[in-house]
């Protein structure tokens, strides 16, 4: 694509099913933090778990999302919210191919939120660009294997264990350093056994074990994580600890201000991309933080 601004711009014409204008991870945008549209394909996701389950619900959604902003858009089957429990890949497969397969019809980029190598591999095959593991590759054996096999491009998280332990789990004696070395022997790891670093990505994993302090403490340190070398995504939009900063009770769509903000430092900070569920206030957010950062020059 030799103009991935008119790309983008062409594919987010909802009425328009006949483009199959497929985008690769390589031809996202550049220069700017970019906008991971969140799509929960699920029935108990914490904060819309049922709204999309539906593929035709699932689709429009994601539409939407890319027509408001949305660099890409991430689809997941599976909730990942503490004390969730696993689907049978089956299932997850079923709720997210035909849906990534439609959006990447369409043109737009799509990564799949999945913690089993099947699901990335049909993924993959369906048109997604990206594979979102929230284990890092340490939830299925075969991950790594198959995103090596695939030269697929891998989002790897920090993480501790599956849901419905991960509280127990959430226990540092400097979260920052600990998750910050946790995530980089992992990188390392990932590398050592052939994965490509030029397509891996990392992401430090907030919420996943680990309480509200923790999570302050690591977006407070931003650095430790970019100092890894590879882009740094920001997942915080919606999670208990910003809805500490509303008023209790509120609904879930009362935290997306504070998501926002959060996005803006995350990219002031060296934030890749930040998954958020509201794209327009967030896109908002992040044209203020891009003119800061031009008046700073």
């Amino acid at each position: 694509m030799t103009d991935v601004g008119a790309a983008f711009s062409r594919r987010r014409r909802p009425d328009d099913s006949a483009d199959d204008v497929r985008v690769t991870y390589e031809s996202l945008p550049h220069g700017r933090t970019l906008i991971m549209g969140v799509l929960n394909v699920t029935t108990d996701s914490f904060s819309d778990g049922g709204r999309w389950l539906r593929a035709e619900a699932a689709i429009a959604h994601g539409l939407e999302l890319a027509a408001a902003g949305a660099d890409i858009i991430d689809v997941g089957g599976e909730s990942t919210r503490p004390g969730a429990r696993r689907i049978a890949v089956a299932e997850e497969q079923s709720r997210v191919v035909p849906v990534i397969q439609e959006l990447a019809r369409r043109g737009l980029a799509v990564s799949v939120d999945t913690m089993n190598a099947s699901t990335a591999e049909a993924a993959i095959g369906a048109g997604a660009v990206l594979v979102n593991d929230v284990s890092g590759g340490l939830s299925d054996a075969q991950m790594a294997e198959t995103i090596i096999r695939l030269d697929a491009p891998f989002i790897v998280s920090h993480w501790r264990g599956p849901s419905d332990t991960m509280n127990s789990r959430a226990t540092y004696g400097n979260v920052v350093a600990e998750a910050g070395a946790e995530l980089e022997y992992r990188v390392a790891e990932l590398v050592v056994r052939g994965m490509n670093p030029d397509r891996m990505l990392v992401d430090p994993g907030l919420g996943f074990s680990k309480n509200s302090a923790h999570n302050w403490a690591i977006l407070g340190h931003l650095d430790r994580f970019t100092r890894i070398g590879l882009p740094v995504i920001v997942g915080a939009s919606r999670k208990r600890f910003l809805g500490e900063l509303v008023a209790e009770g509120a609904p879930m769509e009362d935290r997306d201000f504070v998501s926002a903000v959060t996005a803006a430092l995350a990219a002031q900070h060296g934030a890749w991309a930040v998954r958020v569920h509201d794209v327009e206030t967030t896109k908002a957010a992040l044209a203020v933080a891009g003119k800061w950062k031009e008046g700073a020059r």
